[in-house]
């Protein structure tokens, strides 16, 4: 069986030798035959998956990475893996692959390939989750930081709330709709943002429906429970989130501002809209493994 590893080197701003290392010596040679190619631009993960022969195509990165290969491989009969090894990784943990490369490496030859949906957010496919609102704000101004990791995202998030006004927002949802002002909203295929902060914390990549978060306003003083429950799967049990669940999704705002899918920014206009995608990608986990 022909496996593709996809490196991204400047993900998690750290070299990936030690992934290589792992590759090396945990993956069985006499089932896999394996290659390993660097990206060298934006969008080459997607040109390479897309291109290759490979029976497994695995991305080793974060997030970005995640995204980029998962596209290239949508509606393909070739599998997806991910080795991850980024600030979030978001679409790995809740697929229940390890951040230790050791133990992504045994998923990739021990799991089983089970289709998942994905969403589009105008069209763009994205894995993991898309929103609008102060996390799309932060994610904005992260990647534009020069420094990566989880207390670069929190102090950004802490700055940036000390002045932030929430919108206000005209959701519908498979023809039901809210008008509500929102501190973010936030369209989950996965469950989390990344780092086990599980905003979407009922999410399935296997139902065929995104779940939609609405965050909303909230005074600073209720900011610890309100991490404590995103840390603790319990996001959905807030007085202040309401979920709603659907097929088809249209987001309209008072102004232009910056969004955001699987934690890649973006400026966005007045209207929005997402839609799942149902089982449009093969992609390798833990046997046994709900998601």
């Amino acid at each position: 069986m022909d496996i593709l590893f996809i490196i991204n080197p400047v993900s998690g701003g750290r070299s990936k030798d030690f992934v290589v290392k792992a590759i090396e010596e945990v993956l069985d040679k006499s089932r896999f035959h394996s290659e390993i190619i660097y990206t060298t631009h934006a969008g080459h993960a997607t040109e390479l998956a897309r291109d290759s022969k490979a029976d497994i195509v695995v991305a080793v990165g974060g997030d970005g990475t995640v995204s980029e290969v998962a596209k290239g491989l949508v509606g393909s009969s070739k599998a997806f893996g991910i080795i991850p090894c980024g600030s979030g990784d978001g679409l790995a943990l809740h697929l229940g692959i390890s951040r230790n490369p050791r133990k992504a490496v045994k998923v990739l030859m021990e799991g089983e390939v089970v289709k998942m949906d994905h969403g589009l957010f105008d069209g763009v496919p994205f894995f993991c989750t898309a929103g609008v609102g102060l996390d799309a704000e932060v994610a904005w101004q992260f990647a534009s930081s020069g420094t990566r990791g989880l207390w670069t995202y929190i102090s950004l998030a802490w700055k940036i709330w000390q002045h932030f006004k929430p919108d206000t927002y005209d959701i519908t949802v498979d023809g039901s709709s809210l008008r509500t002002p929102a501190v973010f909203v936030t369209a989950g295929n996965a469950n989390q943002w990344g780092n086990q902060a599980r905003i979407c914390d009922l999410a399935s990549v296997r139902d065929a429906q995104l779940d939609l978060v609405v965050v909303e306003p909230f005074r600073t003083i209720e900011i610890p429970i309100l991490a404590w429950k995103l840390l603790t799967g319990r996001a959905h049990t807030s007085r202040r989130v309401k979920v709603l669940r659907g097929s088809h999704i249209s987001i309209s705002r008072t102004q232009e501002a910056p969004a955001h899918y699987d934690g890649d920014p973006c400026l966005k206009g007045k209207e929005m809209k997402l839609e799942i995608v149902p089982s449009a990608l093969n992609v390798v986990v833990p046997k046994g493994r709900k998601i």
